[in-house]
């Protein structure tokens, strides 16, 4: 029963007739006041166009930019501020503050745990007084008032791969739904030319250590295909096969694409495949998107002033410059949702040697996009995230130099930030103990995360579900999870 019902909610008109002919009068009135209601529903959503699930209440965020530092920024380095552990230098971390706590294979062999502080200047920002890196950070400092900091995210998960997928999709196991595909489900399309969700992989400058990122993070899981992210390259064509083959004009593409598309809609009547649905829908993007990729991706008619806000940098395509301005070219033509994926962070070793090129890569990148999106009256409905996995550990991984040490992994605690979109600037919340190793004011979990992200986008989520295989698939799971209201603005 479970597998017609979900059967049934891609059901056709024409599968609908063939089970109730007696049903005409009931669809006949439904199609009468079927669009004004979901037109009502869209105007609170700035979704255009049908087949939008709708808000359950007035979002204040209309759109994502999520910018995930792949591989666990480290804290205590850029805005955990512990000045007490420079007495520590070199001491074992205490067994009452690890608590037994489960550490990774690379570290657990070790008899010594090092302390190992940060050896980088903090300062406070802003009239919130964030204690921040400012040595490396300064652009971003500038910005601490618009910023609501939470330092006391926390996971179960320890090692990249789950902690990835926890992070994007709520859960540890992959082939879940992603954080875009649950946007681009429940707000649709502002757009009709571009794909509701969109991904982009930004170059880090240093490349020592960099994490796998794999299609699977924007999958759209058990939601339709068609919620699953589209991902922009920075070289060739942005997009896969977007182009039409030499000799092949626009109009032999449109009749093939008409012919495929009809024999793709016999199978569709004659099966109700959802799947073939969505490659429906693909085709006719696909074919639509030749027209508004490359004025999209065009960024030589940007004034110079962008470029003087964002950096030179931004001229260069594939760097994290580069990608900041491009989602906000996106949003600003009515995508919903942009993961941008920056790597390198997983900083096992010589975080003196890698952490510099890595906030300089991002520092001037995200003060220019918070202030871009706000000369152009975009950044109290746009919902800035920035964050990584998990945290590192504040003792040194395979030893300990005045000149190199490293951190392991480290999900006990740890800093992330939202800003515009609903979300509180200038607040600071949560707080870490002297090691930065556990929470002792205000937790934080990442389903907690999820609820308070999905409550800025407009919707409850516990009542926010996708029905698959019998059960009401959520984002936050089933566990409890509460959205954090001193966050919200």
């Amino acid at each position: 029963m479970n597998l017609l019902h979900d059967h049934r909610l891609f059901e056709t008109r024409r599968h609908f007739f063939k089970r109730g002919g007696n049903a005409m009068g009931y669809a006949a009135l439904s199609s009468l006041f079927g669009q004004a209601v979901m037109q009502q529903q869209a105007g609170a959503s700035g979704a255009t166009g049908l087949g939008t699930l709708g808000p359950h209440f007035p979002p204040t965020a209309k759109r994502v930019i999520y910018l995930h530092m792949v591989g666990g920024p480290s804290q205590m380095d850029l805005f955990d501020y512990k000045p007490a552990m420079k007495d520590w230098y070199d001491k074992d971390l205490p067994e009452s503050i690890r608590k037994g706590q489960r550490l990774t294979t690379m570290t657990s062999g070790q008899t010594r745990f090092p302390i190992a502080p940060s050896k980088y200047e903090f300062a406070q920002a802003g009239q919130c007084g964030m204690w921040m890196n400012k040595e490396m950070l300064p652009f971003l400092a500038k910005s601490a008032d618009d910023i609501c900091w939470i330092k006391s995210l926390h996971t179960e998960a320890i090692n990249h791969e789950p902690a990835i997928a926890a992070m994007q999709t709520g859960n540890q196991i992959p082939g879940k739904p992603c954080l875009g595909s649950w946007a681009s489900y429940g707000l649709g399309s502002m757009n009709a030319n571009l794909p509701t969700f969109v991904v982009l992989v930004a170059t880090p400058t240093n490349r020592d250590q960099e994490q796998a990122i794999s299609s699977r993070l924007w999958s759209a899981g058990f939601l339709p295909g068609e919620h699953a992210g589209v991902s922009f390259r920075s070289k060739g064509d942005p997009i896969l096969f977007i182009n039409n083959p030499p000799g092949v004009p626009s109009s032999v593409r449109r009749r093939t694409l008409d012919g495929i598309n009809s024999l793709n809609q016999l199978n569709y009547e004659a099966v109700g495949d959802p799947e073939t649905h969505t490659r429906i829908q693909q085709y006719e993007m696909a074919f639509r998107m030749q027209a508004s990729v490359p004025e999209l991706t065009d960024i030589s008619k940007e004034p110079e002033h962008i470029f003087k806000l964002y950096g030179e940098e931004a001229r260069k395509p594939g760097s994290f410059a580069n990608t900041t301005l491009m989602a906000r070219r996106l949003v600003e033509r009515g995508v919903r949702f942009v993961q941008v994926y920056h790597n390198n962070w997983d900083h096992h070793s010589n975080v003196n040697g890698r952490m510099p090129s890595q906030c300089k890569d991002i520092d001037q990148p995200c003060h220019a996009l918070i202030e871009d999106l706000k000369q152009r009256g975009m950044f109290e409905d746009t919902l800035i995230v920035w964050g990584g996995e998990f945290g590192r550990t504040i003792y040194s991984q395979g030893g300990l130099t005045k000149t190199n040490y490293g951190r392991d992994h480290h999900p006990r605690c740890f800093t992330m930030w939202m800003a515009g979109g609903g979300a509180k600037g200038g607040v600071v919340h949560g707080e870490t103990d002297d090691f930065s190793y556990n929470i002792v004011k205000d937790p934080v979990h990442i389903r907690d995360f999820h609820a308070t992200m999905l409550h800025l986008l407009g919707f409850e989520h516990e009542k926010f579900s996708f029905k698959s295989q019998g059960l009401d698939g959520k984002l936050t799971g089933v566990e409890a999870a509460h959205v954090v209201k001193q966050l919200i603005g």
